[in-house]
């Protein structure tokens, strides 16, 4: 799984990334390690390539839309250049190896040489300047009864996460906090959920392949991994990128300031001793993190003998994954009620879920077709959607495919769909940024349904006698209340929290205690939504649209 990065630095010999990156300082007007779309539109112009070409090589080279070039988007696009300068029509498959970028030479850039000559002599005069002696200048001490004046330190915006963090920092989170979002629905963001990598997660009943497929995607075992016909994976691992390989525990893991598994610490020291983290240096990992998941157990195990909430654990993990894979064996369709619960608990993210029909090379040609029917018979008992739910079909392992079963026909197949999820995992981190935008907007508008809710339930309190009798009777016609939030602000009933989880944390609270509506912070989250998201979306484009 190669990404856009790995391709630049690989393949760009060493004393040209030394003139790249002399290339990438003259472009970075301001220094901080970014071409935004400023400086690209001027240093760009020196190529003489037309306004449709440029904007072609922004795009390829920005497949992650963040914005702005790091140093190895420079190199692609510097890359990109050259072959457009050739004659070469640019698209993200010359990335794709289509062409060697080894040998692909440097671009032309008309007037390149006097910009680096003026640099040159500025740099100069800035050293000769420093090394001048100057006389001390003494400065008068502002007299003892002025006051200093505080400055609040404002933060640089040069990235849509950047922004998103602002606008979380100055809008939404005053929402959150006076009407206890975090309590009812999500914990509060840091800004390690908002620079975390895209994650996946994977899900399945025991032995259906969970950890041989991170086996099989990685190419090799990771740290801690345990793999076998009985339930093995009897915690949650988080495999991710690291300078060495090591695991690290869960207790740990949720109290670093730049993990984004502080929300964790909800589910109590049970669980976190059940949660662990597996770091090694991989180029996968680098792109993306992989969460897997103890295998969903039948009959009261599941629920009895988990000293945890589980149900819950997979809601919190499946709000933060970028994609959620179902693993499925043909021996093992059945959807026991633990799992349809588990389901169940995806609910709002089902645009995120891919079903996996693993090992399925254990079964021919007629049992596959049988077997793919009876599954997509059982998801459509699950997931309450009307449309088909994609399904991939392979043996996701390193044994050769057992063609004596299938025949080439189902060796051809299984070889599409492995190509087909592989490149569905590869777009992930060109998405994540759209992801995040997305994810952000989501969590705006339950925000704002939970201030209604809280601030309706407050004002059908009684001022004086009766509260407990009243607290009673709102959370027992919960659903009426729901639906008079809904008809009062035209809301859309999709978007209300679960009855029963609302009413279940309800019960720990004094409704009386709850803050009336503020009008100003529900318009400060509509102007969010309306304004601020859309402007910084604009601020960030591709420069040459």
């Amino acid at each position: 799984m190669e990404t856009s990065s790995a391709i630049s630095i690989g393949s760009c010999l060493k004393e040209h990334q030394k003139i790249y990156k002399e290339w990438f300082n003259i472009a970075d007007s301001d220094g901080d390690g970014r071409v935004s779309g400023n400086d690209a539109t001027k240093f760009f112009a020196m190529s003489k390539l037309s306004r449709q070409e440029l904007k072609q090589v922004w795009a390829v080279a920005d497949s992650k839309r963040q914005g702005f070039l790091g140093l190895a988007e420079f190199i692609i696009a510097m890359k990109l250049v050259s072959l457009a300068q050739e004659g070469h029509e640019i698209t993200s498959d010359l990335l794709k190896g289509s062409i060697d970028m080894k040998s692909v030479e440097f671009p032309v850039l008309e007037g390149l040489e006097n910009v680096v000559s003026k640099q040159k002599a500025s740099k100069t005069n800035v050293d000769v300047e420093d090394n001048v002696v100057t006389q001390p200048q003494v400065t008068a001490k502002a007299p003892w009864y002025k006051s200093k004046s505080i400055i609040k330190p404002q933060v640089n915006v040069v990235t849509i996460v950047d922004g998103l963090k602002r606008l979380y920092t100055e809008k939404l989170k005053p929402l959150e906090v006076t009407y206890r979002f975090n309590d009812f629905a999500s914990p509060v963001l840091t800004n390690s959920d908002f620079d975390a990598k895209p994650m996946v997660m994977l899900l399945g009943q025991y032995s259906t392949g969970k950890t041989t497929f991170i086996k099989h995607l990685l190419g090799c075992d990771y740290p801690g991994a345990h793999i076998g016909p009985e339930p093995t994976t009897d915690r949650f691992v988080v495999a991710m990128s690291g300078p060495d390989e090591r695991t690290i525990p869960g207790n740990t893991m949720a109290v670093q300031a730049d993990m984004p598994f502080n929300g964790l610490t909800s589910f109590g020291g049970a669980f976190l001793s059940k949660f662990e983290c597996s770091q090694m240096p991989h180029p996968v990992l680098d792109q993306i993190t992989l969460v897997d998941t103890p295998g969903v157990l039948s009959g009261e195990k599941q629920r009895m003998q988990r000293s945890y909430d589980f149900t819950g654990v997979i809601s919190w993990f499946a709000s933060k994954c970028d994609m959620i894979l179902l693993l499925f064996d043909p021996h093992k369709l059945d959807i026991s009620d633990e799992f349809k619960r588990v389901i169940t608990s995806l609910r709002g993210n089902e645009d995120k879920i891919r079903v996996v029909l693993n090992k399925a090379d254990q079964v021919d040609t007629q049992q596959l077709m049988r077997v793919y029917g009876a599954l997509m018979w059982s998801l459509g008992k699950v997931l309450n959607t009307p449309e088909v739910v994609r399904v991939y079909i392979g043996s996701f392992n390193d044994k050769p495919i057992n063609e004596a079963a299938v025949g080439p026909i189902g060796k051809e197949l299984f070889e599409k769909e492995q190509n087909d999820l592989l490149a569905d995992l590869m777009d992930i981190p060109k998405k994540a940024c759209d992801r995040k935008i997305n994810e952000f907007v989501k969590r705006a508008r339950a925000a704002k349904i939970n201030a209604y809710i809280m601030s309706h339930l407050k004002k059908e309190m009684p001022a004086m006698m009766g509260k407990s009798k009243a607290q009673q009777r709102l959370m027992d016609n919960l659903q009426e209340e729901f639906g008079k939030v809904q008809r009062e602000f035209h809301l859309p009933a999709g978007d209300f929290p679960s009855v029963e989880h609302f009413r279940e944390v309800l019960g720990g609270y004094n409704i009386d205690k709850f803050e009336k509506l503020k009008p100003k912070m529900i318009q400060a989250v509509d102007d969010m939504l309306g304004y601020d998201i859309p402007d910084l979306l604009k601020k960030f484009r591709n420069p040459y649209d």
